[in-house]
């Protein structure tokens, strides 16, 4: 395998994990009657839409045909690709629920 090849393997799992991450965060939203649009935009407002976002709310599943995802699974993903910020949102709205 080349160089170029190889980077293109790495750039290319990178992308698919991220997709992931957003899928995670996505459904555990729409799992707690949450807006996942709302949630990003208050936590990253002046960046411009994400598309990979906008496509993946279309393809969650309703809350009653998921599997349920923990909070910390969810916290956990978030900051493992450093969207600190998204997960401090979701922090909160844990600590919401909770009261």
């Amino acid at each position: 395998m080349s160089k170029e090849e190889l980077e293109k393997q790495i750039v290319e799992n990178y992308q698919n994990d991220e997709k992931m991450m957003i899928l995670i965060f996505v459904q555990w939203c729409v799992n707690h009657d949450l807006d996942p649009l709302v949630l990003y935009e208050n936590s990253y407002p002046g960046q411009k839409k994400n598309n990979v976002l906008l496509e993946t709310i279309e393809q969650a599943v309703p809350k009653n045909e998921a599997e349920e995802i923990s909070d910390q699974t969810v916290l956990n993903v978030l900051q493992l690709f450093g969207n600190d910020d998204l997960a401090f949102a979701v922090q909160t709205e844990i600590e919401k629920r909770g009261k």
